[in-house]
């Protein structure tokens, strides 16, 4: 099974690249944002050092960590940010390591795919088999993000300073998909690509 991290700047388009990498291959896709919401979950070792950390106000009725208490919370306290991040990237990576291991036990699909905007930042490097970047003019990126969220100007600034650089992005990632213009011309990128994987990989069973 081949590991492959995605990432690239909010509005880069990495959702759509996913859904078509779906709906095509046979593969394993993880989204760390949905897994970070997992390992936080009542009952989990780390829901019980962020209640410990950030108090019983970031509950909410049901016992949920409410994401909008957290955020408030540390955007009151920016240093508890830190803090925070070294709850839950560990135990997100740790959970994702989990289910690779699991798929490669199984053995039924070709891919695993991990996506994250922090994946370089989290040390995945070190862990995936290459690390794809989604890469959008920053027009484009905004165009998008104003249609398709309805963000205006100075959120969508704010956000993007907080990312990494177009070529720090580039220096660490393996693939570069253009992705600004026709998503036809994605596909055929991201097509030819995995047709290059796959003839790697038969060559080293052959």
């Amino acid at each position: 099974m081949y590991f492959i991290g995605i990432t690239g700047g909010i509005g880069a388009g990495k959702s759509e690249v996913l859904k078509f990498i779906r709906e095509h291959y046979s593969c394993e896709i993880y989204l760390a944002d949905e897994a970070a919401h997992l390992v936080k979950r009542p009952g989990t070792p780390v829901y019980g050092e962020l209640v410990r950390l950030l108090g019983q106000e970031v509950l909410a009725p049901d016992g949920q960590i409410d994401r909008a208490a957290m955020a408030g919370k540390i955007f009151a306290a920016p240093e508890l940010l830190e803090q925070v991040n070294g709850l839950i990237h560990p135990a997100v990576k740790k959970y994702l390591l989990e289910r690779l291991e699991a798929a490669k036990a199984a053995g039924e699909k070709e891919f695993f795919f991990v996506e994250a905007a922090l994946l370089i930042e989290c040390g995945y490097l070190a862990l995936v088999d290459e690390m794809w970047y989604i890469y959008a003019d920053e027009s484009v990126r905004r165009d998008r993000l104003r249609r398709t969220r309805g963000y205006d100007e100075e959120r969508i600034s704010r956000i993007m300073a907080k990312q990494l650089s177009e070529k720090v992005f580039r220096e660490n990632c393996d693939f570069v998909i253009e992705n600004s213009g026709s998503f036809e011309e994605s596909r055929r990128q991201i097509d030819g690509r995995l047709a290059e994987i796959r003839s790697r990989q038969n060559q080293v069973k052959g």
